[in-house]
């Protein structure tokens, strides 16, 4: 299920503006963080696919795990080093691709995707990739955007985001016009496990978005 088209390319100043308006969602980063490092002995090593500014890795590597982050942007990159070091925590940031990573077989135990995956152009090598690169009995999470999800649940998403009046309005544009226009539904993510070395996956809905939990 490969896409041709790529979306906006995470870079310079739109990169910055994703930034400032995910920068208020510390509550879900410190959650999903939590549910990760719970699951997973201290010190293990994580993997996150496309962390962005480094926020959710950031809470990782503030509960003990040795995390590396992959993104293709450049400026992103950057970003989440520096948000790492402001935070005093040591995260290893590079540049890549996500479904033609640098990573040993077997590196990690655990990998995780969140908010990026709907933007893959190759999900389907993303996750032949993370199959590859988590140890045997290793497992992954992927979190993203539900096809289904109403525009009322977005509306109240967006809500609680607590924008400016702007930022608000070109947020609910984004969601409407790019977001779920490229987000999976239940079928297609069930079809790309199956036919990933995964070969199944469970769907767990969580209000707007779902988790995907892989095991190896």
């Amino acid at each position: 299920m490969a896409k041709a088209y790529k979306g906006i390319g995470m870079e310079g100043a739109i990169a910055r503006w994703y930034a400032r308006n995910t920068r208020g969602d510390a509550r879900e980063y410190r959650k999903i963080a939590r549910a990760v490092a719970d699951r997973l002995p201290a010190g293990a090593h994580v993997l996150e696919l496309a962390p962005g500014p480094g926020y959710l890795a950031i809470e990782l590597a503030k509960l003990g795990l040795r995390v590396t982050g992959l993104d293709i942007s450049r400026t992103f990159v950057h970003m989440a080093a520096e948000n790492a070091r402001a935070a005093g925590v040591d995260v290893d940031f590079r540049l890549g691709d996500a479904a033609h990573t640098p990573f040993a077989d077997g590196e990690f135990e655990f990998a995780l995707c969140r908010a990026a995956f709907k933007n893959f152009s190759d999900p389907l090598g993303a996750l032949q990739e993370i199959h590859r690169v988590l140890a045997p009995g290793g497992r992954a999470s992927v979190f993203d955007l539900r096809r289904d999800a109403s525009r009322d649940a977005i509306e109240r998403e967006i809500a609680a985001m607590q924008l400016s009046p702007l930022n608000r309005w070109l947020t609910r544009w984004t969601f409407r016009h790019m977001l779920l226009p490229r987000a999976y539904s239940n079928d297609d993510l069930a079809r790309m496990c199956s036919e990933s070395r995964f070969g199944r996956g469970e769907i767990v809905a969580d209000g707007i978005g779902f988790e995907l939990r892989l095991a190896r």
